[in-house]
């Protein structure tokens, strides 16, 4: 069985707070906990007929969790 190919684009990710020389330390432990969500939860039925998604907008503490804070509430909001 062939694993399935998700691709997620997100547009606009607004660090605020966060020192600019975080930015990609931030996007990298995202990336790396949505990698994580969807290989080990799978993709969300509802994401599975979605074209677009709005994940709307979440306030976290500082950079070290941000990333993977993100990614999880990004995650969450697939399911619903």
């Amino acid at each position: 069985m062939r694993p399935r190919v998700v691709r997620v684009h997100i547009e606009e990710l607004v660090l605020e707070g966060v020192a600019p020389g975080d930015r990609y330390r931030v996007g990298d432990a995202l990336q790396h906990e949505l990698t994580r969500l969807f290989a080990e939860q799978g993709v969300p039925s509802p994401m599975a007929s979605a074209a677009t998604l709005d994940a709307g907008s979440f306030r976290f503490g500082g950079a070290p969790t941000m990333g993977p804070l993100a990614a999880q509430a990004i995650y969450g909001g697939l399911k619903k």
